[in-house]
């Protein structure tokens, strides 16, 4: 049995919609953020980085979105649904994105209570938000799905939760939204918001 290790507003909101557009089955042990924002203590207990999201199938135990991602689609994919291709440009500056920008993203964008961090981000981090959301925006132009194929696949579970924080602050253009409301009106991901926190916060 899967059981997925969930943070409360976190990146493993994703792992869950993955989850569901598989049809597997699965169990959520959830977590819930310090008066600070940050993850308990008890995530450490799961893996040495104390971070979510965190999986257990078996006797394998797995962090980091992508190699979960990759791990689920590879072996719970029966006919190949939501495969997409393990190289080429486009998918790779995709994965490229999702490890660069999270790291501003999915914390930064939670640290504004100093005003020295305000004038790092402004300085620092906006611009550089601002250029991948440029990236972003071009790309969508011309696909539906970031591996351009008919559905999401890899690449849109990995891509989806940056998305959602580009959203979150303002700074997502049109296509860019539109390809977030697409994500969030999925029955799968709406089952997985049942199954992980209704009142997740990068909900549009």
């Amino acid at each position: 049995m899967i059981v997925v290790h969930h943070l409360d507003d976190s990146r493993s909101q994703r792992i869950l919609w993955l989850l569901e557009e598989l049809g597997a089955t699965y169990q959520v042990k959830r977590y819930q953020r310090t008066s600070a924002g940050l993850a308990p203590k008890a995530l450490l207990h799961v893996t040495p980085l104390g971070k979510s999201p965190v999986i257990t199938d078996g006797d394998v135990t797995l962090a980091e979105s992508s190699a979960i991602i990759e791990y689920l689609i590879n072996k719970y994919s029966v006919d190949g649904k939501l495969k997409a291709p393990s190289s080429g440009p486009e998918y790779l500056n995709n994965l490229y994105f999702l490890h660069f920008a999270e790291g501003f993203m999915a914390q930064d964008v939670r640290q504004t209570a100093t005003a020295l961090f305000r004038q790092v981000q402004k300085q620092r981090i906006e611009p550089e938000i601002k250029k991948y959301a440029a990236f972003v925006e071009a790309h969508l132009q011309e696909v539906d799905w970031f591996a351009g194929g008919p559905g999401p696949t890899a690449a849109d579970f990995a891509m989806s939760f940056p998305l959602e924080c580009l959203a979150l602050i303002k700074m997502a253009g049109p296509k860019c939204l539109a390809y977030v409301s697409r994500i969030q009106a999925r029955p799968a991901y709406l089952r997985a918001l049942e199954r992980g926190e209704s009142r997740y916060a990068y909900k549009l």
